[in-house]
């Protein structure tokens, strides 16, 4: 895989402060299941940062989902990543001392391992079992290619097709016996392929990131009417299938292409919400609250609104929930896919 430059906006934190909310229920129990800790050049978001944001909310526990943070510089090129592990395990660790307050952050780590070896991945998960003493609870593999150069996943350019490959197939089987989840990130034009690798790993469960990849920059531009259809018709497909579930944001992405960035002062929740809803109302539609959960993804969403609101808007979707549903998307659903004890 080719490495690409940082695809997400910048963090401004001068800007998000013009519009800072107070917390919506600010008593509420959530397990954040998607952030991501890392140090790039123009890009620091590291253990003090996320414990800054997460403190404005009643976060218990955090999951860490791999970004290509600190893998190894020596060894062998597939063991590499374990460095991401024991990086995530290490801020772990400081937040079980105690020393910064009750929230877990790290508690499950979603490492990164190479797909394409098969079922030779295995003696790759070994070492990343030990090296995340325990907390280990899924893989995620760079796979979001969306066809359009205007639109990046990642900091790296996966080869297409990946997720269609049988060979990829063989090594996400093997997560399911481990208790292992595979998420995908992956953009709206994937989820054919997404699906094809759903249904080859039947015991695995697999999560959608990102309410599927929407996007609306580039050849997609002032195209959300027309695509939100072929978009909702794919959904359905996956959303059907038992093994899957579904992560509600990463919708302040610049791919997705609601420019909130490009304004003078940030988005108020109100907006952020009414901006979301249809994709948002759509997958808890389509997966139930038990199959899908609210996550930050930060610090990438973190470009065009910040951790206060961001929670605000997801209250704001949830007006009229009962106290099970809401308990479900903020935290149960989350808990239980990657077997936190929170």
């Amino acid at each position: 895989m080719e490495n690409v430059s940082m695809p997400h906006l910048p963090v401004r934190e001068d800007w998000l402060a013009l519009n800072e909310e107070a917390p919506i229920e600010p008593a509420r129990p959530i397990v954040d299941p998607h952030h991501h800790l890392w140090e790039r050049p123009g890009a620091l978001y590291l253990f003090h940062d996320l414990l800054k944001d997460v403190s404005k909310r009643n976060i218990l526990a955090t999951v860490y989902i791999q970004c290509r943070s600190m893998h190894r510089k020596d060894g062998p090129p597939e063991l590499a990543p374990v460095g991401e592990v024991t990086f995530a395990a290490g801020a772990a660790a400081m937040a079980e001392s105690g020393h910064y307050g009750p929230c877990r952050i790290c508690a499950g780590i979603v490492g990164n391992a190479d797909l394409t070896l098969g079922a030779g991945v295995e003696r790759v998960l070994d070492v990343m079992e030990a090296a995340g003493g325990g907390r280990l609870r899924g893989i995620r593999y760079p796979m979001a290619k969306s066809g359009d150069p205007a639109i990046v996943g990642s900091v790296v350019d996966p080869a297409p097709g990946l997720m269609a490959e049988s060979v990829v197939a063989e090594a996400v089987r093997t997560l399911g016996p481990r208790g292992l989840v595979l998420d995908t990130w992956s953009f709206q034009s994937q989820l054919d392929d997404l699906l094809t690798l759903v249904d080859r790993a039947p015991e695995t469960t697999i999560v959608v990131d990102h309410v599927g990849g929407v996007m609306g920059i580039g050849s997609y531009a002032g195209r959300r009417e027309e695509l939100f259809p072929v978009w909702r018709e794919k959904m359905a497909a996956l959303a059907a299938r038992p093994n899957t579930r579904v992560k509600l944001g990463g919708l302040a992405m610049h791919s997705v292409g609601f420019g909130f960035e490009a304004r003078e002062t940030p988005p108020s929740s109100k907006e952020l919400a009414a901006a979301w809803r249809p994709y948002v109302e759509t997958c808890i539609e389509l997966w139930g609250v038990g199959r899908a959960m609210y996550e930050s993804n930060f610090p990438v969403d973190k470009g065009q609104v910040s951790y206060a609101n961001l929670w605000n808007a997801f209250f704001r979707l949830s007006f009229g929930a009962s106290e099970a549903e809401k308990d479900a998307l903020f935290r149960r659903t989350a808990a239980e896919t990657y077997r936190l004890d929170v």
